[in-house]
């Protein structure tokens, strides 16, 4: 009796060419998987968002991934003290900062004061800013920071909340408060 291979090998083996073997097999999936998952949105829905991102002081593609991942609008941007370049008391807003806060339009601007800052002096250096609420301790405990995130976010959703900060410390309040991204001030503030 002749030895011949078994067609079959596996339970549940369709025959088909071996995923191991065949990388331009693996690589034309993916492409076909992908291009079925990402929406083709229409051209009108894409300007839309361009203004949006334009009104938002964001580019688009940064602007884009965040839709994306939470699959909804900004609401708010939500500032630290360091990120507005806020410095020990009395406190000062360099002026293309406060320009760029200005511009921001159909979006709310919620600030986090550092300590030795209050949130009063805060709101004295940044008038523009719907407003102001005391920062997390950088090494807070995750309960901590999310309640105080909460207090500050009132009523706005947090998904829907992108975070400007200037500390890597400050990224983590973002898996705490359930936030929608996190953006570092220098990228927000030269776009």
């Amino acid at each position: 009796m002749q030895n011949v291979p078994d067609p079959f090998p596996l339970i549940g083996h369709n025959g088909g060419p071996s995923l191991s073997a065949a990388k331009g097999w693996k690589t034309h999936c993916w492409r076909v998987a992908r291009e079925q998952l990402l929406p083709h949105l229409p051209v009108e829905i894409v300007r839309l968002r361009v203004r949006r991102a334009t009104e938002l002081g964001l580019d688009y593609k940064t602007y884009a991934g965040v839709r994306a991942t939470t699959g909804r609008d900004l609401v708010a941007f939500l500032f630290s003290s360091n990120a507005l370049g806020l410095g020990a008391p009395p406190p000062v807003l360099a002026a293309e900062r406060a320009a760029k806060l200005t511009r921001i339009a159909g979006c709310g601007r919620i600030a986090l004061a550092h300590l030795p800052l209050t949130p009063e002096q805060v709101l004295v250096a940044a008038p523009m800013l719907d407003g102001v609420s005391p920062a997390p301790g950088l090494l807070a405990p995750h309960h901590a920071i999310r309640s105080s995130l909460r207090i500050a976010l009132g009523d706005v959703p947090s998904d829907a909340v992108l975070l400007i900060g200037a500390h890597g410390l400050e990224q983590d309040w973002c898996a705490a408060g359930r936030l929608a991204s996190y953006l570092p001030a220098e990228r927000f503030f030269q776009m």
